[in-house]
């Protein structure tokens, strides 16, 4: 399985940028679909996930201003991001979850929002 992220980039405070990512491979129907962000010194956090099903999960940090949606015909996860702020700052990773125990992480994309 691999996952490939697009659409990160520079974009100021208050505006709003769409990222994505692409799953292939041996993918199974019944999967969940996350994005998680690493900001500097910083753990990775959950920022947000969809299951197959389209049920959504989303950090209280960006509740209101984010919304994930995907895409089960092409196995592809997007998170449109509203009303950015700095501390949105962050490398942002796209992952997916099957079967119990199966996670996969793609190769991260940088969102810096400046002030």
């Amino acid at each position: 399985v691999q996952l490939q992220a697009f659409g990160g980039g520079l974009v100021q405070a208050g505006g709003s940028l769409r990222v994505s990512c692409a799953a292939s491979g041996s993918i199974f129907s019944i999967n969940v679909l996350g994005w998680y962000r690493q900001a500097p010194g910083k753990q990775r956090e959950l920022v947000a996930y969809i299951s197959s099903g389209g049920n959504t999960v989303y950090a209280d940090s960006v509740k209101g201003r984010f919304t994930i949606s995907r895409d089960n015909a092409n196995n592809t996860v997007y998170l449109q991001m509203n009303s950015l702020k700095p501390e949105d700052t962050a490398v942002y990773y796209c992952n997916l979850r099957q079967r119990r125990y199966d996670e996969y992480w793609g190769q991260g994309t940088l969102v810096t929002v400046s002030s």
